[in-house]
């Protein structure tokens, strides 16, 4: 999307969001990417103080919340990790034209037994003996990166590809994977289980602040993969929704969005 297009889609929502920025109390109903769990929650809990417009948030894989919207049900916006969820909305007549609203990128977290460093990451991956995990491609937009990785791996070692599909452990992501186990994240209790010795997650998510042992490292040039978060509004959105997305793509909402791990696009 174009600056310009940006410009149109904010312009728009303030027009629609003039006379209904003080109705009483309704709900604004979100949709948005398990990845976005604790800085989604903040910008809602930061939308709310400023308004007084209550906020519903829903998490989960962006893929399967698309599936549930593809089903039936109406929240106001997709808040997802990828575009192509969103789009898929749009493409089926569901959802305004995908808004960028920021980025993330694929890290590695392991036991820091490993010696994992970024020259060090793919080798680490490739050994037969560590047991990796990631999330479940096509309802998690996570697997999809994974997947992406790999697909670089082979480039720069042949024979990578097929390794590292063979061996990834899909133990998130998926629509009857991702409850939590015994009051734990799926991927901490793998963790903990010692089922899984690493993980190909989102450099924003903080595993090792709450499973001891674990470090995170960033994935070099060649195996480095970002991923963009698309926003998309419901053809049945309210004003208020559009409202929270302007709160969303504004300084403050960027900022609540860099400080929990995520780049921000909007910022002076």
């Amino acid at each position: 999307m174009t600056m310009v297009q940006v410009f149109v889609f904010l312009a728009a929502a303030w027009c629609l969001l003039a006379t209904t920025a003080f109705a009483a109390e309704p709900t604004v109903d979100v949709y948005a990417a398990g990845s976005l769990r604790q800085a989604m929650t903040a910008v809602a809990q930061a939308f709310e103080k400023n308004t007084g417009l209550a906020v519903k948030t829903t998490f989960g894989p962006s893929g399967v919340l698309r599936e549930r919207i593809e089903k039936g049900e109406r929240p106001d916006m997709l808040a997802s990790a990828d575009f192509s969820s969103p789009q898929t909305l749009a493409k089926a007549g569901l959802a305004w034209q995908t808004v960028l609203f920021t980025r993330n990128k694929l890290c590695a977290t392991g036991r820091d037994s490993l010696g994992l460093t970024p020259d060090t990451v793919l080798g680490v991956l490739l050994d037969p003996a560590v047991h990796l995990g990631t999330s479940t491609p096509k309802a998690d937009p996570a697997g999809d990166y994974a997947w992406k990785l790999f697909e670089r791996a082979e480039a720069v070692k042949p024979g990578s590809f097929a390794a590292l599909d063979a061996k990834a452990d899909k133990i998130v992501g998926g629509p009857n994977n991702s409850a939590p186990v015994g009051g734990k994240h799926p991927v901490a209790a793998a963790f903990e289980a010692g089922t899984v010795d690493v993980f190909l997650g989102y450099c924003s998510g903080n595993l090792p602040r709450t499973v001891p042992g674990l470090v995170q490292v960033q994935l070099p040039s060649t195996l480095a993969v970002q991923a963009d978060y698309g926003l998309a509004l419901l053809k049945n959105a309210s004003p208020d929704a559009r409202l929270f997305a302007l709160f969303l793509l504004s300084v403050d909402g960027q900022k609540i969005l860099a400080d929990h791990g995520f780049a921000p696009v909007a910022l002076p």
